[in-house]
């Protein structure tokens, strides 16, 4: 299903992150299946290391048609350990190489849309030459997209440190860096924005939530939606994801991030603790609130 495929349907997608491990063509697909998701994540490679594997065209093409069969939206979150911002050379020259190289394995297998982590200065006196290394070692990079590349998507994390995006206001600077590319969206984790301090919990606080991402990016830029509950109150800075509704945050505030018109075309996406068990029954839940 492709992403002008799943305008016309007018309610988000319910999927997960999914394993890759046995092949996508299989093994993502069939948990995919399983779970009875409309969408889903994987990894294009190892997220805790720097490797870039070569692509194998042929298992590609499978995973592309076994998906495009089950009408599955598929996006791909980049390594962990992509930093732009970073003050040392080498992990900031691996990253921009690795989030090229994301971005051309989601072209490869089809992906809409290439999660990246918005990263950190790690030193404060870092901040305004952060900004200047993002713009020139990713601008590159969007200015040889084309229609039929995947968007690079920004996920800003919780807070912690020297955060490029603290709070949700911040992602302005990454755009300015970033010079508005019309390539460039946001993959938006409840977790990491409650752990940042976004009060999404209180009754309304989502919707104010996802209004002011609207004034800061543009409905059109908010591309995807990780689905996760938080093991720690709110401005924990804390990343620990929980099940739905077995976190500090519950299910209530999904219903009203699922009613929000926001969120129509962005997918939500799992990345809960558990497998085929637990994540059935949270895309079956997320499906239940996105229904009523």
């Amino acid at each position: 299903m492709n992403k002008k495929a799943s305008k016309e349907v007018k309610l988000p997608l319910i999927g997960a992150h999914v394993p890759t491990s046995g092949g996508m063509a299989k093994r993502s697909i069939e948990y995919a299946s399983t779970i009875k998701a409309e969408a889903i994540q994987v990894f294009a490679s190892n997220p805790r290391g720097w490797a870039m594997p070569d692509a194998n065209p042929e298992a590609d093409a499978a995973f592309r048609q076994r998906a495009s069969e089950l009408g599955i939206e598929t996006y791909v979150h980049a390594p962990f350990l992509i930093n732009l911002g970073s003050p040392t050379e080498g992990t900031y020259k691996n990253s921009v190489a690795s989030t090229s190289y994301s971005l051309r394995r989601g072209r490869e297998i089809g992906a809409l849309g290439v999660v990246i982590h918005t990263g950190s200065a790690v030193d404060e006196s870092h901040l305004p030459k952060a900004w200047k290394q993002i713009k020139s070692g990713v601008m590159p990079i969007l200015e040889k997209l084309t229609d039929a590349d995947p968007w690079l998507l920004l996920e800003p994390t919780a807070g912690q440190g020297q955060s490029l995006v603290k709070k949700l206001d911040d992602l302005k600077n990454y755009f300015e860096a970033l010079e508005w590319h019309p390539k460039v969206g946001v993959c938006l984790d409840t977790c990491h924005v409650f752990a940042a301090g976004h009060d999404i919990k209180s009754k309304g606080g989502m919707t104010k939530t996802l209004d002011l991402l609207v004034e800061v990016a543009g409905k059109e830029r908010i591309q995807l939606i990780h689905a996760n509950d938080s093991m720690d109150v709110l401005g924990s800075l804390k990343d620990r994801h929980a099940n739905l509704g077995e976190g500090e945050i519950g299910t209530k505030p999904f219903e009203e991030l699922l009613s929000h018109p926001a969120v129509v075309n962005a997918p939500l996406i799992l990345e809960t603790p558990g497998e085929e068990p637990e994540h059935g029954r949270e895309v079956a839940l997320l499906k239940k609130l996105r229904n009523k």
